[in-house]
């Protein structure tokens, strides 16, 4: 089953995504970058939101697109954790060590905190080279996404064999997966057969697809219908 995983950027945001039927609920700031991290208090302040409703999807942040610097990168997803969200989401680059940040997590990870790998189709030519070490590290998940959000979406940069070797093998150590990457309405028939455990949208749910502007109640319609709905585990 293929969930709709849509980012907000704000608690409004917050709120229209939830009643639109998101299935997760991304903390995003989509004008500070690929992994453009809220601010934590207002993390505390959507959680807290959140908290509220009968029933709700879980929560993702994002820590932002930090260097690959193990205590940077380690702090960061602590103070994350600890704001109340159900997944971290951390970004790796390959520029630097991120499999020494990976290996800096596994503590974290085995305590409880519920770590999402997110890798670049556009900086990585074969991501899956670290998804041994995501495994072991004992994460929680694995997605593929785009850096350059002005380089295309993602299967400008991977093909679909190329998602599907990635997706098979991240399954395989046991992760959830997700595909991101300035997907597109037209994006979900071609990856929905690749049946990741979900799709990543942010552009294609904004008025004429700025992922910079407000999210559209209207193209969060389309995308909603266009991803098959599941019932909701809060």
């Amino acid at each position: 089953m293929t969930r709709l995983l849509a980012s907000v950027a704000s608690l409004e945001e917050l709120t229209l995504a939830a009643r639109g039927g998101a299935d997760i609920l991304d903390l995003k700031d989509p004008k500070t970058g690929a992994l453009g991290a809220w601010p934590l208090d207002d993390i505390v302040r959507a959680v807290d939101t959140a908290r509220q409703w009968p029933v709700r999807a879980p929560l993702s942040a994002t820590v932002g697109d930090l260097p690959m610097d193990h205590a940077a990168m380690a702090g960061r997803v602590a103070e994350t954790w600890a704001c109340g969200v159900d997944y971290v989401k951390i970004g790796l680059f390959p520029s630097g060590d991120p499999a020494g940040c990976v290996e800096a997590l596994a503590p974290a990870a085995r305590r409880g905190t519920r770590i999402v790998a997110v890798l670049f189709a556009d900086l990585w030519t074969d991501p899956g080279t670290l998804l041994p070490d995501i495994a072991k590290a004992g994460f929680a998940g694995a997605m593929l996404d785009t850096a350059g959000k002005g380089s295309g979406g993602l299967l400008r940069h991977k093909t679909k064999d190329e998602l599907a070797r990635f997706l098979a093998q991240a399954g395989g150590y046991g992760l959830l997966t997700g595909l991101a990457g300035s997907l597109s309405l037209e994006d979900v028939p071609l990856l929905l057969p690749l049946a990741p455990d979900y799709l990543g949208f942010r552009t294609a749910l904004c008025a004429e697809g700025n992922r910079g502007g407000a999210m559209d109640p209207t193209a969060l319609a389309a995308v909603r219908d266009a991803v098959p709905s599941h019932p909701v585990n809060g």
